[in-house]
């Protein structure tokens, strides 16, 4: 019997993965669009990340999403990688193509600076200092997204000094390592603050960063959407900062993935953002 090449699948690998609503998103677009297949949680233990790349085409998978732990480790796995996610230097998509090798993508950049434009219009990337909270896969696409739209200087700050400072050497002139212990003072005068770690999702401690060098008219953002106001957004929304969860990022990142994978880029409707805010409400 010959395969069927209409039915397509996709899915996220991460571990944890639970927490995700990538496969509300897609299977509402899959629906939507009248399309046949089915997009999966896949969760994946960091040791078995290559086996579980290289089985994808075996088991009839169009691609996947990585998540945390993965963006990172994963980039010398697949056989291609597109330029910007080599300048990332981290996947968070992979697309099997016909003859079942694999191609690394980066769509976060693009989905972080969306989220921002969605959030609040006005934003401008000139409009000063950006602090990023970070080191890891989603740092890496946030610099690279903030350096791209205009940015002129980034404060990178992690616990980890070397993985700062590394960072920022890779990233260049514009990107400077800020040691932990001076991460409070980090958010005097930006216009922007992002925290691209998992401090502050549901199940682990709130990001250790007081607010008080924070500027008023500061945009404050976070990569985590689980749940959709972390203490650090709800600290900024005290002080009267407009703040941006990881809601928009999610959504905006997988329109060009889903594209990648079903050969439609598909639309945010109200509709969808229904359908994803009632899995916070359940």
């Amino acid at each position: 019997m010959a395969a069927d090449l209409s039915y397509k699948l996709a899915g996220i690998m991460g571990w944890p993965v639970g927490h995700s609503r990538s496969p509300v998103i897609h299977n509402h677009w899959i629906t939507h669009h009248g399309l046949r297949g089915a997009y999966v949680l896949l969760p994946v233990h960091p040791d078995k990340l290559a086996a579980a790349l290289r089985s994808l085409p075996v088991l009839g998978f169009a691609g996947c999403n990585l998540t945390i732990p993965h963006k990172v480790e994963a980039l010398p796995l697949v056989d291609q990688v597109h330029p910007l996610a080599q300048r990332i230097g981290a996947i968070n998509t992979v697309v099997v193509q016909a003859d079942g090798s694999l191609t690394g993508l980066n769509t976060d950049g693009f989905g972080y600076i969306q989220s921002l434009r969605d959030a609040c219009p006005a934003w401008c990337a000139g409009a000063g200092p950006v602090t990023v909270v970070g080191a890891g896969g989603a740092a890496r696409a946030v610099l690279a997204g903030l350096l791209d739209a205009g940015v002129q200087e980034i404060r990178l700050t992690n616990r980890s000094w070397a993985k700062a400072h590394d960072m920022a050497q890779e990233f260049g002139p514009s990107v400077h390592a800020v040691p932990w212990q001076d991460r409070h003072q980090a958010l005097a005068g930006i216009a922007l603050l992002a925290n691209t770690t998992n401090q502050g999702m549901q199940g682990n401690p709130a990001l250790d960063l007081k607010l008080d060098e924070l500027p008023a008219q500061a945009l404050v953002s976070d990569a985590v959407y689980v749940p959709l106001e972390t203490p650090l957004l709800v600290d900024a929304r005290k002080r009267g900062n407009i703040t941006v969860n990881g809601m928009g990022m999610l959504l905006h990142q997988a329109r060009p993935a889903f594209e990648a994978w079903f050969g439609v880029l598909p639309d945010i409707t109200s509709e969808l953002l229904r359908v994803v805010q009632e899995t916070f409400d359940a």
